[in-house]
């Protein structure tokens, strides 16, 4: 199945000053943003009120999010705990939950909880309650931060060993610039930014650095099956010849995300809107983006080819 020839000719490399620039430009102003804006973290990361409610009789998520707001608590995150009659309740605690020192008071987040809860199921019952500083959650973000680095380095040493080095370097710069404009573009939304999102993000890169290994490996082979080829040439062609694949392959990702979002819950909607954005800029990098940079940082056909240097059996072979 193919979408566009295999074997046309769009110059891609030939847009590579703008498109180098537009991915810079993107990057600079999601630092920005990220820095200026900030994100909007949610409770796994600030800390808040959990509880968990349990209902004599099977309850569906939506409505107990529908009990809570029509009760004046809003922007709560309602799980179920594996099974229909008991669901864990977060929450950021409201003025009215707070004690005459400022801190918060479980005793008036419960009974705030539970009075929204009893005005449409009488039948609820609070059977836990606790509350998460936000100690936790910044240490929830720095762990975070080390999964995308390690993440990220795990990949580039991946690469090195079974490409080369340049294509290590362009594809780390291109992960780096597909989780950075991700990511701002939650600083420009404010977008709720939690645990799922982040989840999203690692998948992004995972996503995102499959499409470049396959037009990676496309240039390595060609690169070893042609006498004579300027570079240019070579990632073109390999652009060229991987790009249905490359549309596909995003095109049905982002159809099953989209339903996802549309038929999954709220709960899973950080998930999904963060796959939809990374699926778009990382099919874009991959496009525009990774081979300008090998073409930049010099990669040739000798880079590519099997050092005969010190084996014998290859320096037999004619």
């Amino acid at each position: 199945m193919e979408i566009f020839n295999h074997n046309s000719n769009v110059n891609f490399l030939g847009m590579r000053k703008f498109s180098i620039g537009i991915a810079a430009l993107l990057m600079i102003a999601s630092i920005a943003l990220i820095a200026t804006k900030g994100l909007n973290y949610g409770l796994d990361f600030t800390g808040g009120v959990s509880i968990v409610a349990d209902y004599q009789q099977p309850v569906a998520i939506a409505d107990v999010r529908a009990a809570l707001e029509k009760g004046g608590i809003e922007n709560a995150v309602v799980q179920s705990l594996g099974g229909t009659k008991e669901v864990s309740i977060r929450l950021q605690p409201t003025a009215a939950m707070l004690d005459e020192k400022g801190k918060v008071s479980l005793d008036k987040a419960a009974d705030d909880v539970t009075k929204a809860l009893r005005a449409i199921r009488p039948d609820a019952a609070l059977t836990s309650r606790d509350y998460v500083g936000s100690q936790v959650g910044e240490e929830l973000r720095s762990d975070g931060v080390v999964a995308v680095i390690v993440v990220i380095i795990g990949i580039m040493g991946y690469l090195w060993i079974r490409f080369e080095r340049r294509f290590a370097i362009a594809a780390v710069v291109t992960e780096v610039h597909d989780a950075l404009v991700t990511v701002g573009i939650f600083a420009l939304t404010q977008r709720e930014f939690d645990l799922t999102v982040l989840a999203s993000v690692l998948a992004v890169v995972g996503y995102s650095i499959n499409d470049k290994v396959v037009v990676f490996d496309r240039i390595r082979e060609l690169f070893r099956l042609a006498r004579k080829a300027e570079p240019e040439e070579i990632l073109n062609r390999s652009i060229n010849n991987t790009l249905s694949r490359t549309i596909i392959t995003s095109t049905f990702t982002a159809i099953t995300m989209a339903a996802l979002y549309f038929f999954g819950g709220p709960v899973v909607h950080g998930f999904a809107i963060t796959m939809l954005i990374g699926i778009l800029v990382g099919t874009l990098s991959s496009i525009f983006v990774a081979s300008p940079i090998l073409l930049w940082l010099g990669v040739s056909k000798k880079d590519l080819m099997p050092q005969v240097k010190g084996n014998p059996e290859l320096e037999r072979r004619p």
